[in-house]
């Protein structure tokens, strides 16, 4: 069954647009496969291009004045392609456009074991450019499911007591990652008893058609006399050759040996 969405008509007269996807599931890496029809209202109308791309709510962080950071959110528009050059549309002719949308390999994850993750907003946009104007449609959503190196690891943290808590894309660079998008998804965890030390920890997954660099941050829960502190670690997996190692046993003897040296747990 198709996801359709329908832009507003494009002036008194004018041609009304609709964007179906086939179908809204799909890996990093993957496909978006889908189709823009293109209705002529009653007068001809002259369109100079057509849009499709992946769009992402992200968060940015800022500071003001006094020096006090603050946060907002931002569309940002991480990949683009265009599917149609300039044409008129008729009156009443329909013009249906297919289209094929890659999805990058680090395009963020939004689902996991068949659920949304809390703080996702990706989805598909349609543009359609007309003279000395942009119509830009709604939000078609997409549902991103882990690559099967990145399902190995999330499984990993369930095996060790880890829940999910909340996801978020932040804008930004990691650095010594092969990151190219200008942002990247933080994945966070409530902490397991067995780790009492920690209160939370984040996963970031930047990755390519080959790899996958890895990045962890523990939160060293404050104490009486000291301020929480951040542990980051970071690591790369083989998208081909992941299944070779327990990724529930590797987790737990770096978490067992970081908090051995600090006196956590």
């Amino acid at each position: 069954m198709g996801f359709k969405k329908m832009l507003a008509s494009l002036g008194a007269g004018g041609a009304s647009v609709e964007t179906e996807l086939h179908q809204a599931d799909v890996t990093p890496g993957g496909v978006v496969h889908g189709s823009v029809r293109i209705q002529g209202g009653s007068v001809d109308q002259r369109i100079q291009g057509l849009t499709v791309g992946l769009q992402a709510r992200v968060e940015v962080d800022r500071k003001d004045a006094q020096g006090n950071e603050t946060e907002y959110h931002q569309n940002i528009e991480f990949h683009t392609q265009r599917i149609g050059g300039e044409f008129v549309v008729q009156p009443g002719a329909v013009h249906d456009v297919p289209f094929s949308l890659e999805v990058p390999w680090e395009a963020p994850v939004t689902m996991f074991m068949g659920r949304q993750l809390t703080g996702m907003h990706v989805g598909v946009t349609t543009e359609l450019q007309i003279a000395r104007a942009v119509d830009k449609g709604d939000l078609d959503p997409v549902n991103i499911h882990p690559l099967p190196a990145q399902d190995a690891l999330l499984e990993a943290f369930g095996r060790l007591g880890f829940a999910f808590r909340s996801a978020d894309l932040e804008k930004g660079t990691l650095r010594q990652t092969r990151q190219r998008l200008p942002f990247y998804q933080e994945i966070e965890f409530k902490v397991p008893q067995q780790y009492k030390g920690l209160s939370e920890v984040e996963v970031t997954f930047v990755a390519d058609g080959r790899e996958m660099d890895v990045v962890l941050e523990m939160d060293k829960k404050p104490g009486l006399f000291s301020t929480g502190s951040d542990t980051h670690r970071s690591f790369t997996m083989n998208l081909d050759a992941f299944e070779q190692t327990d990724w529930a046993d590797y987790l737990h003897q770096w978490l067992a040996e970081v908090g051995a040296k600090r006196n956590w747990f």
